[in-house]
């Protein structure tokens, strides 16, 4: 048994492993889209007026970001972790490569995937509405729903030669909850392999009897993105009872979040700050997830300020005004989509969420959150924004846009509105890739410790200065932090012997080694190579 590593190696994109049980047999744990500038040197992002998946030269993704370069004949099954397009985004190339096997995914992923495809094939590769449809329904008929805790047979072929004894190989995987985002999961799968000698019957007739030997078990995990503990509306992930053999990501393997209390504190006050002159806020986020994480925090906050003037009967003051007059604006057909989908599945919410919903709050719809649909309606809506800014009276305003790395989607369009404006923030909650626009933004914008940074960056070929103010929120990260990829390894009955780490910076990557090294002492710690 031996795995290949056929993305997320020199970064934290384009997740896509292969485990080997045999020379006839595999299965591939996602296969997901590079971004940034993780599988080539360029950076990577999406021209606006095109649709088309370019690098920082605007020219199209070249080939080994986008095609399946390695051989699949042996590959019986896919496995999907998550929907997220850094692990699901290559599958429609793997399909065109003639992949004809199951797909398995959670009931949740299941449900979510397809609709996650359809927005890369029209970003990504055409808008061809009967191409698209062959795609989609090539998928659907390929994906298999699975139950969390579930054992799942995956069918391997046998080429045994050997006339006297052979060794059958059998395998089974397993979704555990992983607290990423809805229908998040990590995969434990379990091969076993058997040995038969074949004797002669009284009568003359050769038949194949299990040998003396027992059977050999080896458990794999494959940890996919794993959630951080405490963040809203999903439990966190329970760490799997075995492992033999561990493929962990490491993407926040360095460094260690805020509390919950205190990242939300911080989001409060930036927020606070930052629409005191009656400004843009512009948050970066995922469609899947974080969108929905930041609407639970929002509506949480709103909440608190009503209910605080309410106890204290107090005159209303300016941040609760503040807090009851923002509209707040979730910019992404995408977004409104998934949070139809969280409501769905609510069965898979944490205790938390579920106890706001029974006292009649709704975190995910509440009264001064607004959605765009249309194209029109979002360049309206920044013709609006740009346009009150001339006014004192103004209402301030949150925006919530994909993408999360700004290497495409909507929110590229407010950027190209707003950065150049003083009274504008940009608030990222999540991880920005090497090379991804928000990386940039990040690197060279002005921030409240460093106010006259002069940085600047190209959108669509165009110049950008970055004038707004530039804030990061880490603990609003959807994975788990240091102390819980450690955790999550510490609280197995049976600790892996052999973990490639994977999903991560080198800082990070080499910073989690040295933790493991640690913590297991004997095991083999690898950081696999490209």
């Amino acid at each position: 048994m031996n795995i290949q590593h056929h993305g997320a190696v020199n970064g934290v994109t384009g997740s896509c492993h292969q485990l080997h049980f045999n020379k006839e047999n595999s299965i591939l744990i996602d296969c997901g889209l590079f971004q940034g500038s993780e599988k080539d040197q360029g950076s990577t992002s999406v021209n606006t007026e095109t649709n088309q998946y370019t690098n920082n030269n605007d020219q199209p993704l070249n080939d080994s970001q986008l095609t399946i370069d390695f051989d699949i004949s042996t590959v019986r099954a896919l496995i999907v972790t998550h929907c997220h397009i850094d692990h699901v985004g290559r599958i429609p190339y793997l399909l065109a490569a003639g992949f004809r096997g199951p797909i398995y995914a959670t009931t949740a992923t299941a449900a979510l995937l397809p609709l996650v495809i359809e927005d890369a094939i029209k970003v990504g590769v055409t808008r061809n509405k009967s191409i698209i449809d062959a795609c989609l329904k090539r998928l659907t008929t390929q994906l298999v729903p699975i139950n969390y805790k579930h054992w799942q047979k995956i069918t391997l072929t046998s080429n045994s030669t050997n006339r006297l004894t052979s060794k059958e190989t059998q395998a089974k995987i397993k979704f555990q909850p992983a607290g990423h985002i809805l229908g998040s999961a990590y995969i434990e799968v379990e091969s076993i392999e058997v040995e038969s000698i074949e004797v002669e019957s009284i009568k003359g007739e050769s038949i194949e009897v299990e040998s003396n030997k027992r059977p050999t078990k080896h458990r794999t995990v494959f940890s996919g993105d794993l959630g951080a503990p405490y963040a809203p509306l999903l439990p966190a992930p329970k760490s799997p009872y075995r492992a033999d053999t561990l493929i962990i990501e490491s993407t926040y393997g360095d460094k260690n979040h805020q509390r919950r209390k205190e990242r939300t504190t911080q989001l409060q006050h930036i927020i606070e700050k930052a629409v005191a002159d009656n400004g843009v806020v512009l948050i970066p986020a995922f469609s899947i997830g974080r969108t929905q994480e930041l609407l639970y925090e929002l509506e949480k906050i709103i909440h608190q300020q009503k209910k605080h003037q309410q106890a204290n009967k107090s005159p209303v003051n300016q941040t609760s005004t503040l807090w009851q007059n923002i509209d707040i604006i979730v910019d992404s057909p995408m977004a409104a989509k998934f949070t139809e989908q969280y409501k769905n599945f609510k069965t898979l919410w944490d205790k938390e969420a579920k106890q706001v919903l029974n006292a009649g709050r709704h975190p995910l719809n509440f009264e001064q959150l607004y959605t765009v649909n249309s194209h029109q309606e979002h360049m309206d809506t920044i013709a609006y924004l740009a346009k009150g800014r001339n006014f004192t009276n103004t209402k301030p305003a949150i925006v919530i846009a994909a993408s999360g790395m700004c290497s495409g989607g909507r929110i590229v369009n407010y950027l190209k509105q707003f950065l150049t404006d003083n009274t504008a923030d940009i608030l990222f909650v999540g991880y920005q890739a090497q090379g991804t626009l928000g990386r940039n933004i990040q690197q060279y914008g002005p921030t409240l410790t460093q106010p006259n940074k002069q940085g600047y960056v190209y959108i669509d070929g165009q110049r950008i200065d970055i004038k707004a103010i530039v804030h990061t929120i880490s603990g609003y990260s959807a994975h788990a932090d240091q102390n819980g990829l450690i955790n999550f390894v510490k609280r197995m009955r049976h600790q892996p012997q052999h973990i490639k780490i994977v999903h991560g910076d080198e800082r990070a990557k080499q910073a989690l080694a040295e933790k493991y090294q640690q913590l297991l002492p004997h095991a083999n710690i690898e950081i696999p190579k490209s």
